[in-house]
């Protein structure tokens, strides 16, 4: 059996027609005065499900997740989080708990004073509040700071006390509102696989809002990718890079090569596509027919660049000349400019030390790629 991408694991609850969403937004609509910054969304998540909110600065992923943990009520439609609504319930009584950027940590209080903190306002037993903090230091190895004030950590540091602290209340769901963006490039990537490690052993349900596609391609289970207030596509990683529903998603997440054209010919799922004085053999066909405009989104690593021009009948191909170049260690991305003008990415991975083949700024080049290497869209 074929499948899109790489597996992260067999969980697959939305799959199931009879799981039972754990938390559901059914048509919910926020204002702030004339402006919609959530519009009539409809939503379900699962249980033990590392969800991610994608998107660009205010297409509303925060404010979803505001209003699911009580900070923010809805202007109409209602949220549900197992089974009961949450509409009315402030946020000290819902059995979340949110994780915010800026890790808000009380400067004066020690580590473990700070990861207790939630746990004295809740009137826990000290005996139980030593034994739950110990657990939580020992979660997030953080053992040897436990006396350390904030400003006595690492940017990391800090980071695992403010989660440590979030979990030490044993919430139903943690929020995540652009967790790792105070973290340098090599930290956030360390930290994006303890966080995923963390919440398959906690089994906990964790919604991260983030506008960093690598941060959520590596983390979530799924991705639901909003502009302007509306959720455009939600699917596993893989699903939304390889089988994008439209131009917009295609388009924001990764590079993308895009050919517009017409349909020329249709027939049992292939297509013939015009686009200017090229006519494009695709697979993965949309549903159109003869005549509709139609998009071709082909990503930048299923394009071969060669001297010269490739043999096989299933290939596009098409030349041009070597426009920019950019040599990044473990991949070189080429920008190559068509003879009628388009400039096309491609990228090749560096898997040798010596390239005996190697092109140059203004070499001739050939582009080339199967037909099933991309998808056909019609929005």
């Amino acid at each position: 059996m074929k499948s899109l991408g790489s597996i992260r694991r067999s969980f697959a609850p939305w799959a199931d027609p009879a799981a039972k969403p754990y938390i559901l937004f059914e048509n919910v609509t926020k204002k702030f005065g004339d402006f919609v910054a959530v519009d009539d969304l409809s939503l379900s998540l699962f249980e033990r499900e590392f969800f991610a909110l994608l998107g660009a600065s205010g297409c509303g992923k925060s404010t979803l997740l505001r209003m699911l943990a009580g900070f923010e009520e809805p202007t109409s439609g209602r949220i549900l989080l197992d089974g009961q609504d949450l509409r009315g319930i402030p946020p000290y009584r819902r059995p979340v708990n949110m994780m915010f950027q800026s890790y808000a940590l009380f400067p004066h209080m020690t580590v473990e004073q700070n990861i207790a903190f939630g746990l004295k306002q809740d009137g826990m037993p000290k005996p139980e509040i030593a034994e739950r903090v110990g657990a939580m230091l020992k979660l997030v190895k953080l053992e040897p700071f436990a006396k350390r004030k904030p400003h006595q950590l690492s940017g990391g540091q800090r980071q695992r006390v403010a989660l440590a602290r979030s979990l030490a209340k044993r919430p139903k769901v943690l929020l995540l509102d652009e967790p790792l963006g105070a973290l340098d490039k090599k930290l956030r990537e360390e930290t994006q696989f303890e966080l995923m490690d963390l919440q398959q052993e906690l089994g906990l349900t964790f919604v991260v809002v983030t506008h960093d596609q690598e941060e959520a391609m590596t983390m979530a289970d799924r991705i639901a990718i909003m502009d302007k207030g509306k959720v455009k596509q939600v699917a596993t990683p893989a699903e939304i890079y390889e089988a994008p529903n439209s131009r917009f998603v295609a388009d924001f997440v990764g590079s993308v090569n895009l050919f517009e054209g017409q349909v020329s010919k249709a027939s049992n799922g292939a297509m013939q596509i015009a686009s200017g004085d090229l006519v494009l053999k695709a697979r993965n066909g949309a549903d159109a027919d003869t005549g509709n405009t139609v998009w071709f989104a082909i990503r930048p690593e299923k394009i071969r660049v060669t001297p010269q021009k490739p043999e096989g009948g299933d290939a596009n191909a098409m030349e041009g000349e070597i426009y920019d170049i950019a040599y990044l260690g473990d991949m070189t991305i080429y920008n190559v400019r068509l003879d009628d003008g388009r400039i096309i990415k491609a990228s090749t991975m560096n898997s040798a030390r010596v390239n005996e083949n190697i092109l140059s700024w203004h070499d001739r080049a050939w582009i080339s790629f199967n037909s099933d290497a991309g998808v056909v869209l019609t929005a």
